[in-house]
């Protein structure tokens, strides 16, 4: 795959720290949902920043796929990503499920979920999800 566009982001202190991006746009201060032990202190965790990426791209490939089809996606168009955390049933770890849900006002319902499969399959996030993409972990 010949990447066309890489960054970076770092977090120091885990669930109850801080997220940075390499430009610095993205900073953020990370706290644990009272749901996952904390004590639901403002900030944001990884499964908002994961949901906020993901509603994003697949918004962008939706748009992609409609230009092809000719069709104008309209500035209220919205989609959430919905992204749950919980144990894995192997007990080795934890998961997450994710849905997204399409907004299109405007647009014939036939024609909205033709655009939403095909979105589905260029977004990189859905590819990933759907591919378990491996990722590679080493020490720096």
């Amino acid at each position: 795959m010949a990447i066309l566009y890489t960054t970076r982001a770092s977090a120091t202190g885990g669930r109850e720290g801080r997220a940075i991006s390499e430009n610095g746009v993205l900073d953020v201060t990370l706290t644990t949902p009272k749901e996952l032990g904390g004590n639901g202190a403002t900030g944001t965790n990884p499964e908002q920043l994961f949901a906020a990426g993901y509603s994003a791209c697949f918004l962008g490939a939706l748009k992609y796929v409609a230009a092809q089809e000719k069709v104008k996606v309209p500035e209220d168009a919205k989609v959430t990503a919905t992204v749950g955390i919980g144990p894995r049933e192997d007990g080795t770890g934890f998961g997450i499920e994710v849905s997204i849900a399409v907004e299109i006002p405007g647009v014939e319902r036939d024609v909205a979920e033709k655009l939403v499969a095909a979105a589905h399959i260029v977004c990189p996030y859905s590819h990933a999800m759907r591919t378990s993409t491996e990722v590679s972990a080493k020490l720096a």
